[in-house]
Order: structure tokens, then C-alpha cells, then sequence
């Protein structure tokens, strides 16, 4: 999720979904889940952006279906939606166009922000 998208000083679309997948088996990787909506790289036009990863439990095997559009999409109501509960754990990375090389690349940074398993 994207919660800076177009800019951070003018975050009319947030929150940019980039990527959702489902039904990932404990112990394992997205790569076992179901992919509901296909993964999206980060397009930031200006500033520096937050890309965010959420992590929900899931407590039963459902139906998730994508969202008609990525531009704000409500990640609590998305929640709230399936009954997901409070994220499990999150972490973010910022990445902004690198300057000079005619904004094809990007940077990042990864930090950690908070990891929260529930038992």
C-alpha cells in the first residue's frame, strides 16, 4: 500500500493498493498464497513514499475478492469487510525517483515498523 500516492504533500489517492494476496500458509511464502490482485511496482512521481506491507490472520479459508480500483483503498475497511481483526505485523520501506538519471530509478530504504503475532 502506497499511503503517500501522488505525493506526500497531496495524498488525494491514498491508500494505492500495489499488491494483495491471500491464503498464505504459516511457515511459507506469498508464493504459496493466492494472489488477488497482481503485485504493482511503486511509481512514486514526487517525494519520498512509504510503501507499506500489512499482514492480517486469517482465521477461516474465504472468498477475498479484488477491489474494483487500487486508488484509495481503505485498508481498515478491507478489514473490517472479510473480519480480519488487527494487523499481525507490518513493516514499510520509503522509496523516491533517484535524482539524475531522468527519474527512471528508485531508492529505498527498509524499516521495520512493528511485528505483533497473535497466539
Amino acid at each position: 500500500i502506497d499511503p503517500d500516492a501522488p505525493s506526500p504533500s497531496n495524498p488525494t489517492k491514498r491508500e494505492l493498493l500495489l499488491w494483495l494476496v491471500t491464503d498464505i500458509p504459516e511457515r511459507s511464502t506469498t508464493s504459496y498464497g493466492n494472489e488477488v490482485v497482481s503485485y504493482e511496482s511503486p511509481n512514486p512521481t514526487a517525494g519520498i513514499h512509504r510503501i507499506v506491507f500489512v499482514l492480517f490472520r486469517q482465521s477461516v479459508r474465504q472468498t477475498i475478492y479484488a477491489p474494483g480500483w487500487r486508488q484509495e483503498f481503505n485498508t481498515r475497511d478491507f478489514s473490517q469487510l472479510y473480519n480480519l481483526g488487527p494487523p499481525v505485523a507490518a513493516m514499510y520501506f520509503n522509496c523516491q525517483r533517484e535524482n539524475g538519471c531522468g527519474g527512471r530509478r528508485l531508492t529505498a530504504t527498509c524499516e521495520l515498523i512493528y511485528t505483533v503475532i497473535q497466539t
